[in-house]
């Protein structure tokens, strides 16, 4: 790929080549989320998803899906941003908008062979779990870094003078 926004790619693009990972025997990791504010537990978890594989493939809410997962004031960047900022690190091979709820439709459409999310979550609440191990996946967590959230980053910003 020539530059970042080159690992912007619609679902179609994806499928395309997820099958092509596929054929060479890549283990494709796929993981999700909103990736408001880039930052260090965001790129620590990354980082650590792309290792329990070869290719990984970020989900990412689109703006109205961040809105209404997060509230009105969300999201802080927009869709582009936070797919360039994405697509930006050498961990990811490539960025998926959706706008849906959960990321259910791309986890049944790319079939991953991993499914990463963090220790915030259970395996038995992670959506796409019961799919991915249902065609041969897994399902792991990766230990996230103590005290980073975008939400606990904007409350530090709204408490300074």
């Amino acid at each position: 790929m020539k530059n970042c926004s080159d690992k912007i790619v619609s679902l179609k693009e994806a499928q395309k080549i997820r099958a092509d990972w596929k054929n060479k025997n890549e283990k494709v990791v796929f993981t999700n989320g909103c990736f408001d504010i880039l930052h260090l537990g965001h790129v620590d978890y990354l980082e650590k998803a792309k290792n329990t594989g070869n290719r990984m493939i970020v989900g990412l809410n689109t703006d109205k899906s961040v809105k209404k997962l997060k509230g009105p004031e969300r999201p802080i960047n927009n869709e582009y941003a936070r797919a360039r900022l994405l697509a930006a690190l050498a961990f990811v091979d490539a960025v998926v908008l959706f706008e849906e709820d959960t990321p259910l439709q791309l986890i049944t459409q790319l079939q991953p062979d991993i499914l990463v999310k963090g220790n915030d979550y259970s395996v038995e609440t992670i959506v796409g779990a019961k799919e991915v191990i249902a065609n041969g996946g897994q399902v792991k967590t990766i230990e996230l870094v103590p005290d980073y959230s975008t939400t606990k980053i904007l409350e530090r910003l709204e408490t300074r003078d």
